[in-house]
């Protein structure tokens, strides 16, 4: 059944406002998912979701029967999302919970966060975190959330299934990311349970967190640094590369 909504002052439509502006999700974890591609990842991922906003002139969206659907006047809608384009599609969902064991399956490949505020680059990170195998991610304290909107947005769906914690697991070798470090990337030891430390944009890995790890550079020619999601995708694929080579030896 559909539902249509007029006041703004709708309670559902306040708690969407919010999240849009970037707060944090409630103690149910519900978070704003914009637009039809990223509602069709949140329905492949099979997360719950929790309701789904169209906007008047929205074409309708295929398999939602069993979901609750708000219908809200153009000019409404457009003040609720946070994209400058809406595309008339809006839905709150709950975000798997996840810990620390969900993490060490396997062999356990962690791309970890330190500080990595742009929520793009971090998005960006989670999507090159699955595409490479990533057993997850662990996002410490000034890390943007991954429930920001384009973060959820850049991750491309990846944020629903790629398990995401907030504090470093247990039994990980440790790699951070260092441009000034003597070790190169392709020489790392990549292949056994390990954590890749990825530093905040311009200050790079906290000291106290570079101390407990193993500096790593990428090389590069006339630039020192590399943006963080670019840095996380050549650590990560070296690292699946290593381990393809090491399973097919």
């Amino acid at each position: 059944m559909v539902e249509t909504l007029i006041s703004d002052k709708n309670p559902l439509l306040k708690e969407i406002r919010r999240l849009a502006a970037g707060g944090a999700p409630s103690e149910d974890r519900l978070v704003l998912v914009e637009g039809p591609r990223l509602l069709d990842e949140a329905l492949r991922s099979k997360v719950a979701i929790h309701a789904v906003i169209l906007s008047e002139s929205a074409a309708e969206t295929p398999g939602l029967s069993e979901t609750r659907v708000i219908r809200v006047l153009d000019g409404l809608f457009n003040k609720l999302a946070s994209t400058e384009s809406p595309q008339g599609v809006l839905a709150l969902v709950r975000l798997p919970e996840w810990t620390a064991g969900d993490l060490l399956r396997g062999t356990p490949l962690v791309v970890i966060l330190d500080g990595v505020q742009d929520p793009g680059n971090a998005g960006a990170i989670l999507r090159t975190a699955e595409a490479f195998g990533a057993t997850g991610a662990v996002f410490l304290k000034g890390t943007v959330s991954p429930s920001n909107p384009k973060c959820l947005r850049a991750s491309a769906g990846s944020a629903f299934r790629l398990p995401i914690v907030t504090e470093i697991p247990d039994g990980l070798a440790l790699f951070a990311a260092d441009p000034r470090a003597e070790l190169l990337v392709a020489d790392a030891g990549l292949t056994a349970a390990c954590g890749i430390i990825i530093g905040a944009e311009g200050s790079g890995v906290r000291p106290e967190l570079a101390a407990r790890a193993t500096g790593v550079k990428i090389p590069t020619v006339a630039v020192e640094s590399l943006n963080a999601a670019v840095a996380a995708g050549i650590f990560l694929y070296e690292a699946r590369t290593k381990r393809t080579a090491r399973r097919n030896v």
